[in-house]
């Protein structure tokens, strides 16, 4: 049952109001004032608050106001028999879902109070989702390394600093960029995924920067690429070490000016992007091969994050198992398997070159190949590495 706060200094209304929204079969909660209406707002979830604009004590845009500070994820729905257009924008600007004069409309009250509370739920699932994502994307281990890692997520993330990530393959670099941009001021816009080694060297331009029509045989139409698209938002740039120089050039270009030009267009875009990397490879060493640009290298390299292998940091591995074994249990809808101590005792005695990622896969075939629970025998016999 949704709950609803009516705040308005002339009972006659709140008598009114409450009779009609408990007929609606609202839970239904009221104030004769703005200062015992922010109480109750501090004190309680409402889902919607019906808001009268001109009371004593305080009004209903400060009410507003001061409730939004809050964060909650309650509607306004501002009332006024002095109401004019001038104050209904006002009151939107501030965060109100809507404005409406008194004495309501009962239809009109009724529909906005509907779209209101649909609000209410879509902003509360939108949270809920973004936790469940955040909680997929989460890092799991305290290790020594892996406190140092996320001490550095913590300080780097909210600022615009472009950031290399390095390690092995499987260690988990995609999850650093993706919490990189999740507890970042770009959270809201998209993080944009471009894996440089697994686009053809004469494509990536391309996929970077997009095209026009005909810039190509088979550029059909035009094409808006990956620093378009994560405009305002977060560019991941996967494996950037098997870039091609040509690309390389484009890129460096594309961090100095913040403008790209599509390939066979000559019209620059500017383009408000955050530029993360992350590679496998010696960098150091690509630059001295030549394969490298040294220039890019600086550019993007302003903050370096190192990524552990996992047999750096084995004493995660019990909570990195606990928690395939759910995340796979989930997949397949059943229980999490148990796991007894001297198999785990076995899986950090093993040599993980595959990192995290070939760990989550033994998990996965282990949970499938046990029975009720998996043992030591169960490591010994099914895990090949």
């Amino acid at each position: 049952m949704a709950k609803i706060l009516i705040i308005d200094d002339e009972a006659s209304i709140r008598y009114t109001l409450r009779e009609i929204l408990e007929f609606e079969k609202y839970d239904i909660d009221e104030a004769p004032d703005g200062v015992e209406g922010f109480k109750k707002i501090e004190e309680n979830n409402y889902d919607v608050v019906l808001c009268d604009i001109k009371m004593p004590k305080m009004d209903g845009i400060e009410v507003l106001e001061k409730a939004m500070s809050l964060e909650k994820d309650t509607q306004f729905i501002m009332i006024s028999a002095h109401g004019t257009i001038e104050t209904a924008v006002d009151a939107t600007k501030k965060g109100a879902f809507d404005f409406i004069p008194k004495p309501p409309d009962l239809n009109r009250l009724l529909v906005t109070l509907r779209n209101a509370l649909d609000k209410s739920n879509l902003v509360v699932e939108t949270k809920k989702l973004k936790k469940k994502i955040s909680k997929k994307h989460e890092m799991v281990g305290e290790s020594v390394t892996m406190l140092e890692v996320k001490t550095m997520i913590d300080k780097v993330a909210p600022t615009d600093a472009r950031v290399m990530i390095n390690g092995p393959n499987g260690a988990g670099k995609e999850l650093v960029a993706k919490q990189l941009h999740e507890k970042s001021n770009r959270a809201k816009a998209s993080l944009i995924e471009v894996n440089c080694a697994a686009i053809p060297s004469e494509l990536i331009e391309s996929e970077l920067f997009g095209h026009e029509k005909g810039a190509f045989t088979g550029a059909s139409a035009k094409r808006i690429g990956k620093f378009e698209q994560a405009n305002g938002g977060t560019l991941f740039l996967d494996e950037i070490g098997d870039m091609s120089l040509s690309a390389q050039a484009k890129v460096l270009r594309a961090l100095q000016e913040k403008e790209i030009t599509r390939v066979g267009g000559n019209k620059s875009t500017k383009v408000d992007v955050r530029v993360i990397a992350a590679t496998n490879k010696d960098l150091y060493k690509e630059i001295e091969e030549g394969n490298f640009r040294e220039d890019l290298y600086h550019r993007l390299s302003v903050i370096v994050i190192k990524v552990p292998a996992l047999k750096e940091r084995k004493d995660d591995i019990p909570a990195l198992v606990e928690k395939f074994l759910y995340d796979i249990a989930k997949d397949y809808g059943n229980k999490p398997k148990m796991i007894d101590v001297k198999a785990i005792k076995k899986l950090q005695s093993l040599d993980w070159s595959g990192n995290i990622r070939e760990l989550r896969n033994v998990i996965e075939r282990l949970v499938i190949m046990s029975d009720k629970s998996i043992t030591e025998d169960d490591v010994n016999k099914y895990v090949i590495l």
